[in-house]
């Protein structure tokens, strides 16, 4: 009888695991490093659509990743990744040495085509990308997950009542939403990191998340409107809401509430017709998750930067090459500051990342200017700089990829109400939908679930179908006012990769007013 899988199960084996990592791996010939990522996640949820249980489940994870660097004068990383199951719990350290082994001869296969291409290829050799990684802090440390209601503990059942109770609160909120859906999910996820260098991390996490969508008829067309909910924590977010600081998270059936009420009110707005010049613009905290997480998020991810992602995801604004970029550059307003950092609260918080480096915050735009990149072990060492902590993969079989973590503006001094009732004749932006992004960031278009006229200082007329659009580093630097109002909001599902690993980060920032064009429908 196959033993069942959960996360306790890695006790039996975390002494054993780092034996093979920091003293039987060294054995292996021209081995210059090695490390284990291995995880076990235990999730349960349900979707519900129309009021109506649609699917549930109660399921586990369990996989692992290995990487070594290995090879002569000439050095090469190997990967080796696996998924797990029950039968492999009574095996598991011969199958992880077999990964170990696999990642070694990947490695030296990869230094030898690396010094043959040297030789032959002064110039094309002399630019293969060093596998030098910087130092870090060797930790042995134990950090437990964070929750009131253990997300195991909760009865399948409840998931499924849960979203069922929330989609019929969506439909609740008027006769003219066609469809409506919404899921509940809950897991506890936990971690081991191993390295030759011995270092000996052991990560959990609880993590809880809703979402919901509502279609709703109106004289303009159906209005689409979705969102998500969550943090990491327990099965409480859904049933008690959460609220700390610049997270303000309501329970799921209030969300839910509030999310088809406003299907409802924007569906029967007019489309915005927009003007054809710049005009000023005052865009909510909703709205810069989105931007921030789009325009200053994603080209600081130095993988991005340094061309690794050129062929399928873009390059990144920040950096043409390494003599020209903007590092030490004004590129937005001196009020606009960014940074990510894991070690707030949030869906993209951690002691340590995928390479066991301690986390901490990283300056993105201080002050306006470009400070810091969000980096690995491996591109650190190449712009010689620290390592801060930002390699995370989607599942331990995966190799780790720069992301961004909790990335937000910072907070400003001014009251939110001030910065509107400044305006004689503008905008407000008030929650982000889609996004549409330049290759390198340089300029986007990011739409809005409201639009509403500002006149002599106050609201007034409220659109639907509208949206705002920019030359990136214009409207930073356009940044005239920046609200006390910080909100940190839950982005679950950003993709990066080949192939793709969606991962879950927060996002957010404060008011904030500038200077932009405005988009209209289609």
């Amino acid at each position: 009888m196959p033993r069942r899988v959960s996360v306790e199960s890695l006790d039996r084996f975390r002494g054993n695991l780092q034996s093979l990592v920091a003293e039987k791996a060294k054995s292996l010939t021209g081995l210059r490093y090695c490390d284990l990522r291995i995880e076990i996640r235990e999730e349960k949820g349900a979707v519900a659509e129309n009021g109506a249980e649609k699917a549930s489940s109660e399921d586990y994870a369990f996989d692992f990743g290995v990487r070594v660097i290995a090879g002569g004068r000439i050095n090469a990383a190997g990967y080796f990744g696996r998924v797990l199951g029950t039968t492999d719990l009574d095996r598991l350290e011969d199958v992880v040495w077999d990964g170990i082994t696999q990642a070694h001869s990947r490695a030296r296969a990869s230094a030898r085509q690396k010094s043959q291409m040297k030789g032959r290829y002064a110039h094309l050799g002399s630019s293969l990308t060093s596998t030098e990684l910087a130092p870090v802090t060797v930790c042995q440390d134990t950090v437990l997950a964070a929750y009131t209601v253990d997300p195991r503990q909760v009865p399948l059942s409840e998931t499924v009542k849960m979203a069922v109770d929330g989609c019929k609160t969506l439909q609740s909120q008027g006769s003219n939403i066609v469809y409506s859906a919404s899921s509940t999910s809950t897991f506890l996820l936990r971690e081991l990191f191993l390295s030759s260098d011995g270092a000996d991390i052991d990560q959990s996490f609880a993590q809880t998340e809703g979402f919901a969508i509502a279609i709703c008829a109106g004289a303009n067309g159906n209005f689409e409107h979705y969102d998500f909910t969550g943090h990491q924590r327990g099965w409480e977010v859904m049933t008690d809401g959460y609220s700390n600081g610049p997270i303000i998270i309501p329970n799921f059936m209030d969300f839910c509430r509030k999310l088809g009420a406003d299907a409802v009110e924007v569906a029967a707005a007019p489309p915005l017709k927009p003007p054809d010049k710049e005009v000023t613009v005052v865009t909510n905290p909703h709205f810069n998750t989105l931007l921030v997480h789009e325009v200053v998020g994603h080209p600081s991810e130095l993988d991005r930067a340094l061309k690794y992602e050129t062929g399928y995801a873009g390059r990144s604004w920040f950096l043409k090459d390494m003599q020209d970029n903007q590092l030490g550059n004004q590129i937005a307003s001196p009020l606009v500051t960014a940074y990510s950092d894991p070690t707030i609260e949030g869906y993209g918080s951690f002691k340590y990342d995928h390479e066991g480096t301690p986390a901490r915050r990283a300056y993105i735009l201080r002050d306006g200017v470009l400070e810091e990149f969000l980096n690995n072990r491996q591109t650190a060492a190449i712009m010689g700089v620290a390592p801060n902590g930002s390699a995370r993969s989607t599942e331990a079989q995966l190799v780790p990829l720069i992301r961004m973590t909790n990335t937000i503006f910072g907070p400003g001094q001014q009251d939110p109400q001030d910065i509107i009732s400044e305006v004689q004749d503008g905008y407000y932006i008030d929650g982000h939908r889609t996004p549409s992004i330049a290759e390198s960031r340089e300029n986007f278009r990011i739409t809005a679930v409201k639009v509403y006229e500002i006149k002599n200082g106050q609201l007034g007329q409220l659109y639907r179908d509208g949206g705002i659009t920019s030359d990136s580093r214009d409207y930073f630097m356009s940044i005239d006012a920046v609200g006390n109002d910080l909100r940190v909001n839950p982005i679950p599902n950003c993709g990066k990769g080949q192939p793709m690993q969606a991962k879950r980060m927060s996002n957010g920032g404060p008011t904030m007013r500038g200077v932009a064009r405005l988009t209209g429908p289609g």
